[in-house]
């Protein structure tokens, strides 16, 4: 789940300057920055889980065949995944789990928008874990590599299943693509190397977390070690193919905003250069006023089952 077009990701509950390209995940036990602005964070993460949506739909496709009765969104964000779990086991409850009351707040003002059942609890990551279960599904969407010691948390999300539940762990996929190899300006391939700035920045993230524990990131395999069966992959497209509509085109802005920033001591000048050119809303070239500019990526969710 590295790239750079993610930001249902990060943790802002635990650092406001955690911006390695990720903004969920926010379960985390540490105090926040009274000054972040958590409206604005919250409007971000339910503009991403809406452009991202068709992934969450397909996936909950893979799922059809459970009858669940309580249903786990760890690390829920604003809910968006959560309500559209809501939607799809009307009969289930299911509860958003997340370290920040502001956002398990928009989550709920979503589902009442929307015409869902949905319980919002507050919960640190991982370490309120225990006080949860158990379900029959727990769901979990691109938190888990936020904490240091992964396969440990896969065993915590495993213990919280009655028997035949199901872990969805989203982990992975495929780094986004916004625009054309060549911009017509600045040099051919500016994505790619995002992608490879954005990948070192996130092994470093890693390295840093407390507890960090180095592990094969083989989430099935991570999966069967923590005693679940069954375990799977898949991937699931995410196309929003050019011109791109209001919605994903703000998301792209907000997206390569977050890449100039954070990567600038990465980038040479020259790419620098052709960001600035890209976020510029006077430049017929700039993302705002593109016709060639899409998106396109691709999310991967690794199931397992309890015996």
């Amino acid at each position: 789940m590295t790239d750079n077009d993610h930001t249902h990701d990060g943790n802002p509950t635990q650092s406001v300057n955690h911006t390695h390209g990720h903004a969920h995940g926010h379960t985390h036990g540490h105090t926040p920055d009274p000054d972040f602005d958590w409206a604005a964070m919250a409007d971000l993460l339910e503009l991403e889980g809406e452009t991202h949506s068709p992934y969450v739909q397909q996936a909950l496709a893979e799922l059809t065949h459970l009858a669940p009765r309580r249903i786990l969104d760890i690390g829920s964000g604003p809910g968006v995944a959560a309500c559209r779990l809501a939607a799809t086991f009307p009969q289930a409850e299911v509860t958003a789990v997340d370290g920040a009351p502001e956002l398990l707040a928009r989550a709920g003002e979503r589902a009442g928008r929307l015409g869902v059942r949905l319980r919002t609890q507050q919960a640190d990551f991982p370490t309120g874990l225990a006080g949860l279960g158990p379900a029959d599904l727990v769901w979990s969407g691109q938190a888990l590599h936020h904490v240091g010691d992964q396969q440990g948390v896969v065993k915590q999300l495993a213990g919280l299943l009655e028997p035949g539940g199901v872990l969805a762990v989203v982990e992975g996929g495929l780094p986004a693509r916004w625009l054309p190899r060549d911009l017509g300006f600045g040099r051919p391939g500016l994505q790619e190397r995002l992608d490879a700035a954005q990948a070192d920045r996130f092994s470093r993230m890693r390295a840093e977390l407390p507890g960090s524990v180095a592990v094969v990131e083989d989430w099935p395999g991570m999966l069967r070690a923590a005693g679940l069966t069954d375990a799977r992959s898949r991937t699931f497209l995410v196309d929003h193919p050019a011109p791109l509509a209001d919605g994903p085109r703000q998301f792209a802005r907000h997206s390569l905003e977050r890449s100039r920033q954070t990567l600038a001591e990465i980038l040479n000048a020259e790419d620098r250069s052709t960001l600035d050119r890209l976020l510029d809303p006077a430049d017929p070239a700039g993302i705002d006023r593109r016709t060639d500019l899409f998106l396109l990526t691709a999310k991967t969710v690794h199931f397992g089952t309890a015996a």
